[in-house]
């Protein structure tokens, strides 16, 4: 896994509150940054998928502390069309999934 990942800061969250920003940008070519907050310690997954589900990518799959975090996602690696793609972010019983847009 390459080092895109990026703990910015620790904000006072919410006991029990995770968040999954909107991507920036969006649309985007080739690269786009995922954020999310983790209010607690807590093993997570950050995955990408086309419009029928298939996964394309797991972009985080490891045991994170609370804070802010930045994922730099970028399409060069991958043969992508144009199109809609989803990104989901699981953290124990927390589940959220955001869609973006992929333009060439």
């Amino acid at each position: 896994m390459t080092d895109n990942l990026s703990e910015i800061e620790n904000n006072n969250l919410n006991a029990g509150e995770f968040y999954l920003r909107q991507n920036y940008p969006n649309p985007f070519n080739p690269e786009t940054v995922i954020s999310y907050s983790l209010s607690e310690n807590r093993f997570i997954t950050l995955k990408v998928f086309d419009v029928l589900g298939n996964e394309i990518a797991t972009l985080v799959n490891e045991k994170q502390n609370s804070g802010n975090y930045n994922y730099q996602f970028s399409t060069v690696n991958y043969q992508l069309a144009s199109g809609i793609y989803f990104y989901k972010l699981e953290a124990g019983d927390f589940s959220e999934t955001k869609r973006m847009i992929l333009l060439k």
